[in-house]
């Protein structure tokens, strides 16, 4: 495996596999690797030639009250860790190398973000679609592989490369969960005892949506009562950001039970705030993105 730091180091490696007529699987990642990214690394080596991963957190989808600061990062750990996972390209740029002017303009993204996490955190999924039209430019990949994990960013990330006709296949990746079922997440490692023993309450909650909805219920404030009361039974955490059942990949209102949806969470903990979700219809939601 190769470290490489440059847009020029970067282009000569594509090129050449370019010229060789290799399939490229790219991996976008912010660091502190773990399972749950060491599992898109597994699927793109299966379905390419070639796998590159990149290291990188893109201060664009931070606010000015969140973690980018804090967000963990230790270098020589992912760079062994990608190596141990047999990853053949690890770019680890700077924010000077993949930003080094001002931006002359800016994507702003208009739907599946009114609600969730497009809500809670103003202008993050702009920052992420600018930093992978940035990336997808650089690596040209025929593959890119994200996490279910991250199903709002998924989407709008699909809707993305459809509307701009990028050349390139987005791969979902079930979530990769701790034994407990606590969905694997950089962040957890902010979580205390207490908060790591209780956290894998919203997970159970999220189940218990599921199991709701296919039992046949299709009101949606009992729906959320049982699952806030079910996260409120542990006390650890500061609040509930949001627990919310959409349409999906659109993220509306629902209106037929029987298609895709999403049950969302977001949950507050002293120095973190973690994400999961349940696709209800997986394989037709995953489908219709």
């Amino acid at each position: 495996m190769e470290v490489i730091r440059t847009r020029e180091a970067l282009a000569a490696h594509i090129a050449k596999w370019k010229k060789q007529d290799k399939s490229i699987g790219f991996v976008p990642t912010m660091g502190y690797l773990h399972e749950g990214h060491m599992q898109l690394v597994e699927r793109a080596k299966a379905e390419n030639d070639c796998v590159v991963m990149s290291v990188f957190v893109n201060p664009t989808q931070f606010g000015p009250n969140e973690d980018f600061d804090a967000y963990p990062r230790d270098e020589a750990r992912d760079i062994a860790t990608a190596e141990e996972n047999h990853v053949d390209l690890l770019f680890m740029p700077s924010a000077e190398e993949l930003y080094p002017e001002p931006l002359s303009m800016k994507p702003h993204v208009e739907r599946r973000v009114a609600v969730l996490d497009g809500a809670e955190r103003a202008g993050h999924f702009d920052g992420v679609v600018t930093v992978l039209m940035k990336l997808f430019h650089l690596m040209s990949p025929n593959r890119a592989y994200f996490g279910q994990k991250d199903a709002q960013q998924v989407a709008v990330v699909e809707g993305f490369v459809r509307d701009y006709f990028f050349p390139l296949t987005i791969v979902v990746v079930p979530t990769v969960r701790e034994a407990d079922g606590l969905a694997k997440s950089s962040r957890n490692v902010y979580l205390s005892k207490k908060e790591r023993s209780e956290a894998p309450i919203i997970h159970q909650a999220l189940l218990l949506g599921r199991q709701l909805i296919e039992s046949g219920e299709t009101n949606e404030s009992v729906i959320v009562q049982a699952m806030t009361d079910k996260i409120n039974s542990q006390k650890s955490h500061e609040k509930i950001a949001y627990l919310a059942i959409y349409s999906y990949p659109e993220f509306e209102a629902v209106h037929d039970w029987q298609a895709p949806l999403i049950i969302a969470a977001a949950v507050k903990y002293s120095k973190a705030r973690l994400i999961d979700n349940e696709l209800i219809n997986k394989e037709e939601a995953i489908a219709h993105v």
